[in-house]
């Protein structure tokens, strides 16, 4: 979802979110607590056991997990209603959820003059509303289907994590070639991303995460 802005940039800022700017995952609490106004919803999670078997096994992956997950709880809700959730959700992640090391990356990239992106493989019920409210340029999610004003659920694009956020850094930078890219993530799956960026940082990976990350000489930081 690009910006209408017609400024130059310096560079490109490229930010993951959960985990990143986060200090946690966002779909869960956002999925969990919605559903503790309607907790007769939950009954409705056993039908995602045979994908979640699946996705253990390494038969299915997370993109069909998460496709499942939304679809057996936020099926059929309205979209006022999840906007509603929406705007009460995120003004309470950004006050009590967010890293101080991240706002703090993400004002120095702005003062530089860099275009900022959010790229998270999150879905779009809640990653454009924190992206506008940080005062991002530029938000890259996973997006959902709907059927008319209810939701569905099913995926309306790739799943946003490992390979396909790496095609969107691709495609990022072929819009503004010969710029230079930084980019922040703290996954191991981010690491196929960050490895085509001039600045990578992972941030607050795991053992595994750091020990790949220093094979690839992509550093490491540790973010409050």
């Amino acid at each position: 979802m690009p910006s209408a802005s017609s400024a130059v940039p310096s560079g490109l800022a490229i930010f993951d979110l959960d985990g990143t700017i986060t200090r946690r995952g966002t779909l869960a609490p956002y999925v969990i607590r919605l559903l503790a106004r309607r907790p007769w919803r939950w009954l409705r999670v056993v039908r995602v056991a045979p994908v979640l078997a699946a996705y253990a096994l390494g038969r299915a992956d997370r993109g069909v997990l998460k496709a499942r997950l939304l679809q057996a709880t936020l099926r059929g809700y309205r979209r006022a209603e999840l906007a509603a959730w929406t705007a009460r959700f995120v003004p309470a992640l950004i006050a009590h959820g967010l890293r101080a090391d991240a706002l703090r990356a993400i004002e120095q990239r702005r003062r530089r003059g860099d275009r900022l992106v959010l790229l998270s493989a999150s879905p779009d019920l809640y990653v454009p509303e924190i992206a506008a409210r940080l005062a991002f340029d530029e938000v890259i999610c996973t997006e959902l289907k709907w059927h008319g004003d209810r939701f569905d659920g099913e995926l309306a694009t790739p799943n946003r994590r490992g390979a396909e956020k790496a095609r969107c850094v691709k495609e990022l930078e072929s819009r503004y070639p010969g710029l230079p890219t930084a980019a922040y993530g703290n996954a191991a799956a981010d690491l196929e991303h960050l490895a085509l960026v001039d600045e990578p940082l992972l941030v607050c990976g795991s053992w595994s995460a750091r020990r790949r990350a220093a094979k690839a000489g992509i550093p490491t930081a540790r973010w409050r």
